[in-house]
């Protein structure tokens, strides 16, 4: 049966559709989950929208069998009830073979006209993992769809991408970094010069390592510092979107949601052939801890701490404690590395803090002389430590004038192995830390600054700030009330809150002229206007047009 023939029973059961703004995704692999039910999808939706993440892009391979279509439709609904976007990412070069342009239109009709499905002004948004060999499909599908069409063609380079047929965007599976080096956001900008003002979805992802024989898959790429480090690159390059490799991969190990066993198929003997499975008790989930902060700080340029944390992760056995297994650092017919040459044998950490705080990481009892790499007084610090040759139980805590903020017992650093074959997969702790409260996945303003009515411990509210530039006078202003927003003001002095001038109900908007940079100062404006500080016609003025896309 073609899909054409399931049409009009399934278009029948979705709704009308709204459209998105800046917004960030995450990669989600169908083929892993055929008995999810409709609960199944809820819990994991329920989990992702916890995060800040506003949709899933769903990758969906060839498999031949229509009782695929009941796991999307399950999805939709679960989706349309929780407000939660999605969108196809069809996969040329999982399942039987490359995608026939007949069954991606039908694909697309079916689904396109639900209230899930994500827009881009008015138009379904529709991507690829790969398929470059039959990129000529895409004018024939767009017209018959009115698909806004952003593949990932990363195989044809920056420049091939965004020429290809039918482009109107591009996303790029280019998220880690080449050999025993860190990740540089130099091939992102190669993107955004290259689509010449079309949009970009920038790639984000933890890690990378996979063990499946049967499928020529054993790769490891450098993770460490990855996580912390390729948000901030979303911060400079200031993407529309991101999209976040990825939810459930566990074959790839690249996963942020949660464990699943009913998902490890790929591990079983009759699969992929793996020598152990290298995600069991590896729980991903601390990667999603400050999500909610970051994703905010992405669409706003600012974000509150809701709550202070702590997030660490490593790998339990040091890199040459083990037989290799046989993997490449890198991918097959790149540059090729040892793996025990790509990793680091550290403990990485990040803490969500209003201010600055000591680290201290124990490895069986041993303090090894742990410390920040980024401090940036208020947000998210980051640092890892060389764990020299201990073994035993990690112990990472982070404290401040002598009170513990946070703490994460994780795993042991041991020489024992799986199979005596390293797991080069990381082990993923938290404590604390939710970050901002997640917007509602169809805001696309900035947050209201802090009520007038909030209540602090004496002393911790912030009463003096400064800023860069036009953020000067504005974060005088409203840091000496409490509202500091982290990453375009800095604190520089605490003490008894400060209760603002009455609001004037007056409105306050970024001036449109500061360009790209004007969503930083969303809510600055609003709260300067609103408590009579209008004394900033450079960065502030009555346009909502300011805060447009925002």
């Amino acid at each position: 049966m073609r899909l054409h023939q399931v049409l009009p029973v399934l278009a029948a059961l979705l709704g009308g559709s709204l459209a998105e703004a800046k917004s960030v995704f995450a990669h989600f692999m169908v083929g892993n989950v055929a008995g999810f039910s409709q609960d199944d999808w809820s819990r994991n939706i329920q989990l992702a929208q916890d995060s800040g993440i506003d949709g899933f892009a769903l990758n969906v391979a060839v498999n031949g069998d229509n009782t695929y279509l009941q796991t999307i439709q399950h999805a939709f609904q679960s989706a349309e009830q929780k407000n939660f976007k999605l969108f196809f990412s069809f996969d040329y070069l999982g399942g039987s073979g490359p995608w026939d342009k007949r069954d991606v239109m039908d694909y697309i009709t079916m689904f396109k006209g639900s209230s899930a499905y994500f827009l881009r002004n008015g138009q379904p948004l529709v991507s690829t993992f790969e398929g470059k060999d039959n990129r000529d499909d895409w004018p024939e599908i767009k017209q018959n769809t009115s698909a806004f069409f952003m593949p990932d063609y990363s195989s044809l380079g920056p420049q091939g991408a965004a020429g290809a047929p039918g482009v109107d965007g591009v996303f790029s599976w280019d998220a880690w970094p080449v050999g025993a080096s860190d990740k540089s956001d130099d091939v992102d900008h190669q993107y955004v010069n290259a689509l010449g003002g079309r949009p970009y979805m920038m790639p984000v992802s933890p890690w990378f390592f996979t063990n499946l024989p049967k499928y020529g898959k054993n790769q490891l790429w450098r993770g460490d510092d990855l996580w912390y480090d390729r948000w901030q690159q979303v911060l400079d390059i200031n993407p529309e979107y991101v999209e976040i490799i990825t939810w459930n991969d566990f074959g790839e190990s690249h996963y942020i949601g949660p464990l699943d066993s009913a998902q490890y198929g790929l591990f079983g003997p009759d699969a992929g052939n793996a020598p152990y499975n290298y995600v069991k008790n590896m729980p991903h989930d601390g990667w999603r801890t400050f999500l909610p902060y970051i994703i905010q700080k992405y669409k706003t340029g600012s974000a509150s701490i809701g709550k202070e944390g702590l997030v660490t992760w490593f790998r339990p056995q040091p890199k040459q404690a083990c037989q290799t297994g046989g993997t490449n650092g890198n991918a097959p017919g790149a540059q090729h590395f040892e793996p025990y040459d790509v990793v680091q044998d550290k403990i990485f950490f990040s803490a969500l803090l209003n201010s600055a705080a000591d680290v201290k990481v124990t490895v069986g009892g041993v303090d090894v002389q742990a410390k920040w790499r980024n401090a940036p007084g208020s947000g998210i610090y980051h640092g890892s430590v060389d764990y020299n040759g201990n073994r035993g139980a990690v112990v990472v805590t982070v404290s401040r004038n002598g009170g513990q903020v946070a703490q994460v017992s994780g795993q042991s650093i041991i020489n024992d192995c799986n199979n005596r074959v390293e797991n080069w997969n990381a082990w993923v702790g938290s404590s604390g830390g939710s970050g901002s409260t997640p917007p509602p996945p169809t805001t696309t303003t900035a947050p209201p600054p802090p009520s007038t009515t909030t209540t602090r411990p004496t002393g911790d509210a912030c009463v003096q700030g400064e800023g860069d530039g036009n953020f000067g006078g504005l974060c005088s202003f409203a840091c000496h009330y409490g509202y500091c927003p982290d990453g375009v003001c800095r604190c520089t002095q605490r003490g008894a809150a400060v209760n603002p001038p009455p609001s004037t109900g007056r409105k306050g908007y970024p001036n449109t002229n500061l360009g790209s940079a004007r969503c930083g100062y969303v809510g600055l404006c609003s709260f300067a206007w609103d408590h009579g500080y209008t004394n900033n016609a450079a960065a502030c003025g009555s346009d909502p047009a300011g805060a447009k896309g925002c």
